[in-house]
Formats: C-alpha cells, sequence, structure tokens
C-alpha cells in the first residue's frame, strides 16, 4: 500500500543567485528559478564516506524512506547531479526522497570525485575548439584516457551499487539510474557502457552528442543491450556549443539511438497534458519516452522524478538472466486517443498518432488589418489552412462541392475519436467569404476562405474550436489539437514535422 506523501514547509529564497546556494543546508529554505525547483532539505538524507575504488575516498548520500521493509526486495534508484553540483543538491533539486517515502525504495546521491564534474566522454577535438572561442573563466574538464569501464566514476558507480546491494535488501532486478544535465549525460555513458546491471535509465537536460552514439557508418555504440529510457528535455534549452549538430538534430540523434537498441515502433504515441509534451515508442527489446517541458529552461521540474517513477521505472525489471520484462507501470501512459497536427508546407497530417495524406500542404494564412493605415498594413493573426476536402476526411463528414470547387459544403456531424458535434448538419464555405453558413445561419470565421492548388481552404484551428471544442496550440508552424488543455512545445514541434515530411 502506498504511503502517505507530505511536503515540509519552507522559506523561499527568491534572492539567490547562485546555482547551488548552500543555505540550503539549513533544512528550512528552498530556491525556485525556471529551470531548477528545491525541497527543504530532507531530514532522512546522509552522508556518507568510503573508498570504492582506486583508493580515492568518494562521497555519497544515501536516503531511506521510513517506509523501507528491509523483510522486502526494494528497487534502488540512482541519481547523478548535474556539473559543479553535489549528491544533496541533486537530492533536494528532485523529488525522488518523496516518490520513495510513498513506493519504499531507497536512493543514493553520488558525488562526482573531481571538482564536482564527472568523468566522462566526449568529443575531445570538438571541446578544445569550443573552449578556444569563449573568453572567461571555464569549468577544468578531464581529457577522457582509458576506456570507459576505467573511469573512475564509472568503476566507483558500480562499486556503489553493490554496496546498497550488501547494505539493503535491494532487488537486483530493479535497479534505475536518473541524472540532470551533466548527470544525465552520465547516466547515458553508464546505460551505453554498464547499463546491464540497469532495468531502466533517465535524465534531464544535457543529451549526448551523437558522435558518442553512432559510429562513422551510423551503428550504434553500446556494450549494454537494452532498457527503458526516458529523456526529459526543456523547450528552452540549448545543448552545449561543441556538440557538432544543433539542438533538434541533438534530439532526434538520441530518440533513434535508443529506438534502434530497443526494437521501438516506427511512430510514437502522442500526448500533450498542458505544458508537458510526451511522445511514447513501444518496442520490443525496451521502451522509450521523450518528454519535452514547455517554457522551461535547462535544468529538470521538480515533478520529473514522480513521471519517470510513475510511468516507466515502475512498470519494468529484469529477471535473473538479464532479460528485460515490463509489468503495468503505477500509471498508464498519458497518450491522447484524440488528436491531429499540421505542419506548414507539409503535406501530410498527424491524425489520432497515425499519419494521412492532405490533398495539397498545409500552409498559412494572414489576417489583415489596413484600411486607415496609410496604406501599412498590420498582421492581426496568422493561422493554418488545409483543404475543406482534408477536413471532410478527417473529420468523417460528407464533401459536396460547386462552382469548380469554389462553392464546398461539408454534411454531417464532424467526428473525431469519440468527439461527436451532433449541432451541426451542414456547412457552406465560398471563395473570398469570411463567413460561412452554419445550419442556414451566418458565422463569421477567423479569415477568409481561399483558393489554393483548386482546393477551397479555411482555417484548420477555427474549425477544431468551433465544431470539436479542442484545444489547439501552434508552435514553430505547426498546430496541434486535442480534447484537453495542451500546449505544443518546440521539440515535440519537431519531432512531429519530421514524421510529417
Amino acid at each position: 500500500m502506498d504511503k502517505k506523501i507530505k511536503l515540509i514547509p519552507g522559506i523561499c529564497d527568491t534572492k539567490n543567485r547562485h546555482y547551488l546556494p548552500e543555505k540550503l543546508l539549513d533544512g528550512k529554505t528552498t530556491v525556485n528559478e525556471n529551470g531548477n525547483n528545491s525541497q527543504v532539505y530532507p531530514g532522512n538524507l546522509k552522508e556518507y564516506r568510503a573508498v570504492l575504488a582506486d583508493d580515492i575516498e568518494d562521497v555519497w548520500y544515501e536516503y531511506v524512506p521510513n517506509s523501507y521493509d528491509p523483510e522486502k526486495k526494494t528497487p534502488l534508484v540512482v541519481s547523478m547531479h548535474g556539473g559543479l553540483m553535489t549528491g544533496w543538491g541533486q537530492a533536494v533539486y528532485t523529488s525522488w526522497t518523496l516518490v520513495a517515502d510513498r513506493e519504499g525504495f531507497i536512493v543514493v546521491f553520488p558525488n562526482a570525485a573531481s571538482k564536482r564534474m564527472w568523468m566522462m566522454e566526449c568529443d575531445w577535438e570538438k571541446v578544445i575548439e569550443t573552449l578556444g572561442q569563449i573568453s572567461g573563466d571555464v569549468p577544468l574538464l578531464h581529457k577522457p584516457e582509458n576506456h570507459v569501464e576505467d573511469y573512475h566514476d564509472v568503476k566507483k558507480t558500480v562499486k556503489l551499487i553493490e554496496k546498497m546491494k550488501e547494505k539493503y535488501n535491494i532487488d537486483a532486478g530493479r535497479i534505475y539510474m536518473q541524472g540532470m544535465s551533466m548527470g544525465n549525460a552520465m547516466t547515458g555513458q553508464f546505460a551505453r557502457y554498464m547499463g546491464s546491471i540497469l532495468a531502466g535509465a533517465a535524465g534531464s537536460g544535457c543529451p549526448t552528442n551523437s558522435k558518442l552514439l553512432f559510429d562513422n557508418r551510423h551503428r550504434v555504440i553500446n556494450q549494454s543491450g537494452p532498457l527503458d529510457i526516458w529523456q526529459s528535455r526543456l523547450e528552452l534549452d540549448k545543448v552545449p556549443p561543441h556538440y557538432r549538430e544543433g539542438d533538434h538534430e541533438t534530439i532526434r540523434y538520441n530518440l533513434e539511438y535508443w529506438n534502434l537498441v530497443n526494437g521501438c515502433d516506427a511512430l510514437p504515441q502522442i500526448g500533450i497534458r498542458d505544458e508537458y509534451n510526451f511522445a511514447f515508442y513501444k518496442g520490443s527489446q525496451g521502451n522509450n519516452v521523450l518528454m519535452d517541458v514547455k517554457n522551461r529552461d535547462h535544468g529538470q521540474t521538480f515533478d520529473d522524478a514522480e513521471l519517470v517513477w510513475d510511468y516507466l521505472f515502475s512498470g519494468c525489471y529484469k529477471d535473473e538472466s538479464g532479460r528485460l520484462h515490463h509489468s503495468e507501470p503505477r500509471k498508464k501512459w498519458c497518450v491522447d486517443e484524440v488528436n491531429f497536427a499540421v505542419a506548414k508546407d507539409r503535406r501530410k497530417a498527424w491524425v489520432n498518432n497515425g499519419i494521412m495524406e492532405l490533398h495539397i500542404p498545409c500552409f498559412f494564412w494572414e489576417k489583415i488589418k489596413y484600411h486607415g493605415l496609410n496604406g501599412n498594413a498590420i498582421v492581426r493573426g496568422s493561422y493554418a489552412y488545409i483543404p475543406v476536402s482534408s477536413l471532410a476526411e478527417i473529420f468523417h463528414m460528407r464533401l459536396k462541392t460547386e462552382e469548380n470547387g469554389r462553392v464546398a459544403y461539408l454534411c454531417g456531424a464532424p467526428q473525431i475519436g469519440k468527439i461527436i458535434s451532433e449541432e451541426v448538419e451542414e456547412i457552406q464555405f465560398a471563395e473570398g467569404n469570411i463567413a460561412c453558413i452554419v445550419n442556414n445561419s451566418v458565422e463569421s470565421m477567423y479569415a477568409e476562405a481561399v483558393m489554393k492548388e483548386n482546393e477551397l481552404c479555411v482555417s484548420l484551428e477555427w474549425f477544431a474550436r468551433r465544431f470539436l471544442r479542442l484545444s489547439v496550440s501552434e508552435c514553430d508552424g505547426v498546430v496541434y489539437a486535442t480534447d484537453h488543455p495542451s500546449r505544443i512545445s518546440w521539440h515535440m514541434a519537431d519531432l512531429i514535422r519530421t514524421y510529417l515530411t
């Protein structure tokens, strides 16, 4: 039975400008900014020091909840801090300790061994090139040597997991890792080389440089095999400048990598809940989840751990042979059963997590104010336009046309999924008219009907809101509609546009 979670009140330090203020150690203070949010320092969080490997004393923090039952096999989560942070910092900047209180698992938060920076495999030539272009102080970076398995931070993490298994009743088939920023890069590195001891891995911010994922023949570089993966991205985040590609490309390469390793379906199931954008990939070997959060900067949302656990970690485990299995996670994937999307200049549409052809490519049409402006003009709105004939197909209506298509009628109740607009019997459109006739009554649209490539076209946003009461949002030329509040994000828009190309 789930134990109850309780937040401890704290005093928010709104004057803080430090990445990891030591004031958080007082157990009374919280900090919040658009990337990192904290709780007060957890009472059960304990610091430990010991030599784990290479005669180096390491530091880590253990969180054992009061709900832990030593008589039961217990999951273990290893959570990796961002660069220039600490294990205790990762503990206060995540909800792992709170979720552990409810679920009864144990969390360990290691410190990086040197200068609060993880020993990382990297594209070293590009790093040096980039650092040469940056003025001012930069953190000291390690030059990778030997094999990843020989890096001290990798070896000591393996030893730390072994130590937790000796100290507590850990379920060896339910060990997971999660990280933020450089800790996400560290988690990805561990998952690719030592992931056989994990059932799942997750991270927020700082995706992996594609040169570390694929060789020069675009074959995956992997020594661990499949495991369930969660990739949290932040809409306002940027990939490190020493990567060889841009933001969208890096995100797509990271998705492609784990889709190939896990044997995932070609198309994801999409779900957008307010500002949280999910793409769920089901795989024959393992699952892969993308979460992009609108209007967030580099870091992690405070509920990231809750979402990772509820949707992924709680439903995956490995048997004694190391084979990955799945059970029902704590929460069912939040897939939008009703959704459709179009993208500027694309001739395809995303409809209920599948793809259909449009009769002509989607284009954007502007609503203009120009009277009384001495010949100038003001754009009052820009809307995605698709053919009325395509609306008929998407919403299961009958189409009639007159005057070489310049007049069109949609007949019957528009429907998508289980949503039906029973109030509609007939809608008439005519080229050049901002008005349409609905059940023999006059109504104005957002902008006028337009002929393009011999097709009469109208605003998709207007139609979806007016007749289906759908929530519609736009980002970077991609319009997304579903039956609940949602706001499409930048990376999700790029992902959908890629599938519509």
